[in-house]
């Protein structure tokens, strides 16, 4: 019997011993893998300061260390904790996504995404008070999207009460349960779409569970949605894919210094201002041209030049660059007694833009600000969201995506700005002017996706940031972790490096 008492006292003690062991072991992969957790989002924020310092770099210095668009020598799975074991090495990776040759979202790539490829939602009252109309215009491109949905959303952002064609104020939330107020004012988040009438969180954010830009094995889209009938092969991602709240660009010529303010009141500084960088005949048609206002004469007109007459005052503002293109002034120079028609130095003839045009949209502009938002990057925005700016009709968005340049460089001082559209004759000078308020060749803001990984697998954490490269040193915008969607892609696509160090 004391034997047998030995015995199950040996086992019950073998068994305590077994038991703490094991849970002290579980504690232990436990601490490990905590520990890793907190080096995988320290990997993320690793990714995060390259990324502001390579966006802090001047456009050259970027461009001769492989872009910002596709370059995985900087952004791929570059390694920060390095490890003779390769499956311990920590590293991280910039992802973007990709577009295919129809100028759809389709992939992904190493880079950041210009935040001006999407549509500003906080700008589109704006853009509503240049062309009416064209907030709900630039809306219907999105895939799925309906009339209601989008004076809906308008009515929501608008200041005043008073419903749209097809919206709703504070007379249809009131009635909800619990009631609540339109916000009346700009978005503070994408998400809060999600209380305005007719938008739910499938058309918002679509089928693509994990925001990793592809449809996975446990990812679908319902036959029934709106989504599901689109012909736009990334409808799957929602509308959250196409909409901003940050796009932004700087207004300033190569140097990085402001441009020239055209509608400037003081006529003695412009002037000063245009000489320092323009001919005489340039100068002088702008001044004329703000002074007595474009013409309609037939007669035959010469670009001229001659002494201006600062006295007379500035009574014409000039409504955006291109209005200076293919104009007529009728001018009195100082110190004659008539009139002389003068021809604007700017041709309309193509030719001649390739020459004037880069110079003229780099030094001028007819908006004061030192940034501009809002308006949209033709160089490399999805087919989707060019079909809903105004002017651009199908046919224009295909020759504009065939011959557009997606990846930037230096050799084409012609595609530094949107009109290389005009210079190409991809559109015609009226069709320039009604897109002009509302494109650009390149915006200032960007978003990517950052992940923080360790090659093993064991361990990862991921973000989405969107920054502000409109300071000398970048500036976060926008920061949300969507680790809890876990790590979304795989490694392989991620980057793994079995070298040894």
């Amino acid at each position: 019997m004391i034997l047998i008492l030995v015995l199950i006292v040996i086992v019950l003690l073998s068994l305590g011993a077994y038991s703490f062991t094991d849970l002290m072991l579980a504690h232990h992969e436990a601490t490990l893998l905590t520990g890793r957790q907190v080096q995988a989002r320290a990997l993320v924020d690793s990714g995060v300061e390259v990324v502001r310092l390579f966006l802090a770099q001047p456009d050259q210095q970027r461009l001769d260390a492989g872009g910002i668009f596709d370059n995985p020598g900087s952004f791929r799975g570059i390694t920060i904790i390095p490890d003779d074991e390769p499956n311990d090495r920590g590293s991280f990776s910039v992802i973007a996504p990709m577009l295919d040759s129809d100028g759809n979202l389709s992939g992904t790539r190493y880079g950041v995404e210009d935040e001006s490829t999407r549509l500003n939602l906080n700008t589109l009252l704006h853009a509503d008070s240049l062309i009416p109309g064209t907030a709900r215009q630039l809306m219907m491109a999105l895939p799925g999207m309906t009339e209601d949905v989008a004076d809906a959303i308008l009515d929501w952002i608008d200041a005043d009460d008073e419903p749209r064609e097809y919206g709703c104020e504070i007379e249809y939330y009131s009635g909800l349960d619990p009631g609540y107020s339109p916000k009346n004012g700009p978005l503070a988040t994408v998400e809060e779409l999600l209380l305005v009438r007719g938008v739910t969180p499938e058309l918002l954010f679509g089928a693509d569970v994990n925001r990793n830009g592809q449809l996975d094995s446990h990812e679908s889209v319902d036959s029934t949605s709106v989504l599901a009938s689109s012909d736009d092969p990334a409808a799957f991602r929602g509308w959250s894919a196409f909409m901003t709240l940050y796009s932004l660009e700087w207004n300033t010529n190569p140097d990085g210094n402001p441009r020239i303010y055209l509608n400037e009141p003081d006529l003695n500084l412009l002037k000063e201002q245009l000489e320092a960088v323009f001919p005489p005949d340039w100068v002088t048609f702008i001044i004329a041209y703000r002074q007595a206002g474009p013409t309609t004469a037939s007669n035959q007109a010469e670009a001229v030049t001659g002494p201006l007459n600062m006295d007379y005052k500035a009574k014409t503002p000039i409504g955006q660059v291109l209005d200076l293109v293919g104009a007529q002034v009728r001018y009195t120079f100082a110190g004659d007694m008539q009139s002389t028609l003068i021809a604007s130095p700017f041709s309309d003839e193509l030719g001649a833009m390739n020459v004037y045009m880069p110079q003229l949209m780099d030094h001028v502009t007819v908006n004061p600000a030192g940034t501009i938002p809002g308006r949209i990057n033709i160089n490399q925005a999805s087919r989707t969201v060019l079909l809903g700016i105004p002017g651009m009709a199908p046919e224009i968005a295909d020759q504009v995506i065939l011959r557009r340049d997606v990846i930037p460089s230096g050799d084409k001082p012609n595609r530094r700005h949107e009109t290389w559209l005009l210079q190409e004759g991809v559109v015609t000078l009226d069709e320039m002017k009604t897109m002009m308020p509302f494109i650009t060749a390149g915006g200032d803001v960007y978003r990517c996706q950052i992940v923080g990984y360790f090659q093993g697998g064991q361990a990862a954490s991921r973000a989405e940031v969107v920054f502000d490269a409109t300071y000398t040193l970048p500036r976060i915008l926008f920061w949300r972790d969507i680790s809890h969607l876990g790590r979304g892609y795989a490694l392989e696509t991620l980057g793994v490096d079995y070298s040894e160090p």
